[in-house]
């Protein structure tokens, strides 16, 4: 099956607000299911006639739901099912997937019912899975858009045991407010967060005023392992956490709003290395706040995980930072030699020697800025570029450009992939634009070398191109220390091929054609 919004669309609910609407109910409903021990099934007004042909029932002009009409025979209307919750807490009712299911002529009435009166209906029905069901109306704006049905096993429904019972009264409240329209809270914190507190990690119930009205035996251990001794029955939530916490850091603002249970918020204390998930559910009826449910999770646990992963990300950083200074000391250090040198032949290895660690100092400069293990690899090829103009004379004038952009590259492959662009580049400027063509009565000889990258999938080509004197007799680029390094990066360490070929309009390109490998790597 498909997504909950295709599921929608295929019956005619797309307007924006109900879709919406409904997938916060769906988000949310784990938790009613939980509470009640039951399967929860999300049921939509289906368009049945209007596949046979005629105007169909579920969707009205403007994109929402009007109350689907009963049929010329007087039958309820056809109902399919959306979306279907089983509990974590207890069996299920429906042991195969019910979604895309047509409703039987029993559960049309007991829905139709439901949503044409707007009001919640137990089930009359004597056999499973209607026996002992409820047909909730799911309500946004004043208007019914979706109808919701809670299946519990008989056993399950007369729960003995006091957890059971406040289980089930706090489930019971929660579809009071859907059918009211009350639930889900559009002010509340979307989206899941590592560490949601669950119902099985524990339940603390509140009266209007903040008072315990119930907690749950895990919800009594996380309040002790937070420091509490004694009964938290009868007390207000929000002065036996406050006192537990030591005032060494600004406290969330929104703590005593969840602690009251005043608003649908979640936050975190902690005291000690004890840190505690705390999410409030306030409980209304016909708009009038009544109590609240708060849900308690000790995450101390994943907290300790996540610093460590902090910790890591941060060591990784100061790794490629301190390689990055080391390096920049090593070219410093070739610099300072290369001056001493009274050979040229033996300046310009040196030289190049320098160029080649600076660019790898590059990469390691941008890896330290993040944790990724991707990297923008435009930023490391203009800082490179940015590199080789002090290998040009005076008398030559380079102009370089890079046309198209890399995307972000694995880091495994981007020192090698950056050394072999820069040695391209250089070999370029130095043997495409020798000073001995240098046209007659100008002082400067100028060029253009363009760098053009192009992605498909997980292949990368490259073009490096220029304007220059092109190839020397029989077409090779020559066999020197650049060409080498080039060769053996991009064939043995990039797994890739490399061609060099002559450039229409003059001058010369060398085509890079590499595989890359994934962010996993």
């Amino acid at each position: 099956m498909g997504l909950l919004s295709d599921l929608l669309a295929a019956e005619g609910i797309v307007d924006a607000d109900d879709v919406e609407w409904l997938h916060l109910v769906v988000g949310d409903w784990q938790l009613i299911a939980d509470l009640s021990f039951a399967d929860l099934v999300l049921w939509a007004p289906a368009r049945i006639a209007e596949a046979a042909g005629g105007e169909g029932t579920g969707a009205d002009p403007e994109g929402g739901t009007d109350t689907p009409e009963a049929g010329a025979d007087g039958e309820a209307p056809e109902y399919r099912v959306i979306a279907h919750c089983r509990p974590t807490t207890g069996s299920t009712v429906y042991p195969h997937d019910e979604v895309g299911t047509l409703a039987t002529a029993e559960e049309r009435a007991l829905l139709h019912e439901a949503h044409s009166q707007q009001r919640i209906v137990i089930s009359q029905a004597a056999e499973p899975p209607l026996v002992g069901a409820e047909a909730v109306p799911v309500v946004r704006a004043g208007r019914v858009i979706a109808v919701l049905t809670r299946h519990t096993e008989e056993g399950r429904r007369q729960g003995s045991s006091r957890l059971e019972r406040y289980y089930r009264s706090s489930a019971t409240m929660l579809l009071s407010m859907i059918a009211e329209g009350a639930f889900p809270d559009l002010s509340a914190p979307s989206g899941a967060h590592r560490g949601e507190p669950r119902v099985g990690d524990g339940l603390i119930v509140l009266n209007r005023e903040g008072r315990v009205r119930y907690a749950s035996p895990n919800g009594v251990s996380v309040l002790h392992r937070l420091g509490h001794e004694g009964e938290i029955e009868g007390r207000y939530l929000a002065e036996v956490v406050s006192g537990l916490i030591a005032q060494l850091r600004p406290v969330d603002e929104t703590l005593p709003l969840v602690l009251t249970g005043r608003a649908p918020w979640r936050t975190e204390v902690e005291s000690g290395r004890v840190t505690v998930s705390l999410r409030a559910i306030p409980i209304t009826r016909a708009g009038t706040r009544t109590g609240a449910i708060i849900l308690a999770r000790d995450v101390s646990e994943i907290r300790r995980r996540e610093r460590e992963l902090l910790s890591r990300d941060a060591m990784i950083r100061e790794m490629h930072h301190r390689v990055k200074n080391n390096l920049q000391t090593v070219s410093a250090l070739l610099r300072l030699q290369a001056r001493r040198m009274e050979s040229p032949e033996s300046r310009a290895a040196l030289e190049e020697a320098m160029r080649r660690v600076a660019i790898i100092a590059v990469v390691h400069d941008v890896l330290s800025q993040g944790v990724e293990s991707e990297v923008d690899f435009d930023e490391i090829v203009d800082k490179g570029l940015r590199l080789t103009p002090e290998l040009t004379s005076p008398e030559l004038e380079v102009t370089l450009r890079r046309t198209a952009s890399f995307g972000a590259i694995s880091s495994a492959d981007a020192t090698s992939l950056a050394l072999a662009l820069t040695e391209l580049v250089t070999n370029a400027i130095e043997h495409g634009f020798p000073l001995s063509a240098k046209p007659e009565g100008q002082d400067t000889l100028r060029g253009t070398v363009w760098v053009t990258p192009e992605r498909v999938g997980d292949r990368l080509t490259v073009i490096i191109a220029d304007d220059g004197v092109g190839l020397p007799p029989g077409g090779g680029p020559g066999s020197g220390l650049g060409t080498q390094i080039v060769r053996t990066l991009i064939t043995s360490d990039l797994a890739g091929s490399i061609e060099w070929r002559p450039r229409d309009g003059g001058g010369t390109e060398a085509l890079i054609d590499v595989p890359l490998r994934s962010d996993t790597v």
